[in-house]
């Protein structure tokens, strides 16, 4: 069974080449360090690779590939599909209540303005009338 890991190395061999040029002046630069530096990486390396092979095996999903594309494991059946898309629905149709909401607010602003308009004691071609306006930048004066 190949590992991803190993799959996506063959898919781009490029990547491949410069990991490994990367790793061989890595290799080089290491031959340069003194001893007592090399035995503290040497110690650090083996803590690491303790530490990181305790909890990849401790917390790592398993992972099947079907067909080319790799899905979790445990199936989801039925219900835990309709579970999933549960978020969406509930998400569209509290983006549909909301919308709904906006015009019947929207549609009562505006019948609003209308009674007022209508029940005023100016006539509404009043609001349109040039000498209204300039009447209104006077502050109500002559």
């Amino acid at each position: 069974m190949n590992s991803p890991t190993i799959a996506f190395a063959k898919a781009h061999p490029r990547m491949d080449q410069f990991g490994a040029r990367i790793a061989n002046q890595l290799d080089a630069a290491t031959q340069q360090l003194p001893h007592d530096v090399l035995e503290r990486l040497r110690a650090a390396r083996t803590q690491a690779l303790a530490n990181r092979s305790v909890s990849e095996t401790a917390t790592a999903p398993a992972v099947f590939v079907r067909g080319g594309s790799a899905a979790l494991g445990g199936g989801f059946g039925f219900w835990g599909r309709a579970a999933s898309w549960l978020p969406l629905v509930a998400l569209t149709l509290g983006l549909l209540g909301i919308g709904s909401l906006q015009e019947q607010m929207r549609a009562s602003e505006i019948a609003e303005v209308d009674a007022e308009l209508l029940t005023d004691e100016l006539p509404p071609t009043a609001y349109t009338d040039p000498g209204f306006t300039q009447y209104l930048k006077l502050g109500g004066r002559d």
